[in-house]
C-alpha cells in the first residue's frame, strides 16, 4: 500500500540545507496498522506530509497502492489524498463555523456529492463513532474526544485506503486517549491501513507495528507482541 524507496528530503536553511530523511525505505501492506515514533526532529512529521502528499521528495522512490509518486502537481496530489487518504490531526482540524455534521460531509462536497447524499453518508459516519445526537453541534460544544471523533468521521466519509492520524492523542487524556485508539483498531480490523505518528510508547504498543525514527534513519521496525498488547 505504502512503499519507500531510499527516500531523501532535505530543506533549505539559508545557504546551508538540513537533511532531514537519508535513505528511508518503508514498506506498509495493505491493512497494516502501524506507529511511527520519535522525538522531536527525528523526521516523523516530514515522513507523514510526504506519504500524505503534503509535501514531496527529494531522491528515491514513493509508490501509493502500487502507484509511484512523482512530479505531482497540487491539483493532482488532491485528487490521489481524495481518494486513497484520510487524515486525523492532533489539533483536529475542525471548521469552526460548521456543526459536526457539515465538518463530516465536508470532503464528499470536494467529490462533488450532492447535498442529501453527503447529510446522509455523514450521518452513517457520525453514527458509527457514537456522536448522532451531536451532528448539530458546532465544534466549541464539544469536548476534545468528541471532536476527535468527528475529525476521524471526517477522515473515513470517503472510504479512503488509508487512515494518516498525526499524534491523534496528543490534545486528550489517557481516557479518552483509549477510547480513540480503540476506535482506530476498529477501523483496522475492518480492513483499513491505519498509520500512526506517536511520541507515546504506550499509544504506539496499540498498534501492530513500530517503525522507529531517530535523525531522519529508521533505528528499528519491530511487529508489537501481542501478549503485551493484551
Amino acid at each position: 500500500m505504502i512503499k519507500l524507496v531510499n527516500l531523501h528530503k532535505s530543506y533549505p536553511m539559508g545557504k546551508e540545507s538540513l537533511h532531514v530523511l537519508k535513505g528511508l525505505n518503508l514498506h506498509i501492506k495493505e491493512g497494516e496498522f502501524v506507529s511511527i515514533m520519535g522525538s522531536s526532529g527525528s523526521g516523523k512529521s516530514t515522513l507523514l506530509n510526504i506519504v500524505g502528499l503534503l509535501d514531496n521528495h527529494d531522491e528515491g522512490e514513493y509508490f501509493l497502492n502500487g502507484q509511484l509518486i512523482e512530479n505531482l502537481d497540487e491539483k493532482k496530489a488532491a485528487i490521489l489524498r481524495n481518494k486513497f487518504l484520510g487524515f486525523v490531526f492532533q489539533s483536529f482540524n475542525l471548521i469552526t463555523y460548521k456543526n459536526a455534521l457539515e465538518n463530516v460531509a465536508l470532503p464528499l462536497y470536494y467529490k462533488g456529492v450532492g447535498r442529501k447524499e453527503r447529510q446522509k453518508i455523514a450521518m452513517e459516519y457520525l453514527d458509527k463513532v457514537g456522536l448522532t445526537e451531536w451532528a448539530n453541534h458546532l465544534p466549541s460544544e464539544l469536548s476534545g474526544g468528541q471532536k476527535q471523533r468527528v475529525a476521524i468521521a471526517r477522515a473515513l466519509v470517503t472510504n479512503p485506503k488509508v487512515v494518516l492520524a498525526d499524534e491523534p492523542t496528543g490534545a486528550l487524556d489517557s481516557s479518552t486517549s483509549n477510547s480513540v485508539m480503540e476506535l482506530l483498531k476498529e477501523i483496522n480490523r475492518e480492513g483499513m491501513t491505519v498509520f500512526v505518528i506517536t511520541h507515546e510508547e504506550d499509544i504506539a504498543a496499540e498498534t501492530d507495528r513500530i517503525v522507529r525514527l531517530k535523525d531522519g534513519i529508521i533505528m528499528s521496525d519491530e511487529k508489537v507482541n501481542k501478549k503485551q498488547k493484551a
